[in-house]
């Protein structure tokens, strides 16, 4: 699973690999050999990483998180790629007419519109499931639906074009 991770002005792609029950870490397109520990259930963690040892104190939820190490606090904000898949194809879809392109693969699992349609910012045009998660792909912008160039239970690959729009005069 690849997560996009920001560490105050800092962006990073994290992508976590298990493969034979071991972790394999990359940052940054840089692999990282390291392996940790849960020292208890509450956050703390030990991390081993060229021979260091390094603890580290976790806490918050899903998308803030506050790590502690050697006593310094660092705030961060995760999304993961389904995440942020489903906000790049909302901003695409916000730029008024054109196509709307998948930005991921996944299954189309329901159309919410027909062409000729005329339809609201922040109307949901589709549904596609990526990675065992439906989301939606929402309007961000009037207009009226041109054409369909997918159907339901069709496979998508990324950049394959949903539906096409046109403004709204």
């Amino acid at each position: 699973m690849k997560y996009y991770v920001t560490i105050g002005e800092r962006a990073h792609e994290v992508e976590l690999i298990e493969r034979l029950g071991k972790l394999e870490v990359i940052v940054d397109d840089k692999p990282l050999e390291l392996s940790y520990d849960e020292a208890d259930r509450l956050g703390q963690v030990v991390l081993l990483h060229d021979g260091r040892s390094y603890a580290i104190s976790i806490e918050g939820g899903a998308r803030q998180v506050g790590v502690t190490l050697a006593g310094h606090y660092y705030g961060c904000e995760l999304e993961d790629e389904r995440e942020r898949a489903a906000q790049l194809a909302a901003r695409a879809a916000g730029k008024g007419g054109g196509a709307i392109q998948a930005v991921m693969p996944g299954v189309v699992v329901e159309l919410l519109v027909d062409v000729g349609q005329t339809v609201s910012a922040g109307q949901p045009l589709l549904i596609l499931e990526a990675m065992k998660m439906q989301n939606e792909i929402r309007a961000e912008a009037d207009g009226v639906v041109d054409a369909l160039h997918v159907a339901a239970g069709q496979a998508v690959a990324a950049g394959e074009k949903l539906i096409s729009l046109s403004v709204a005069e």
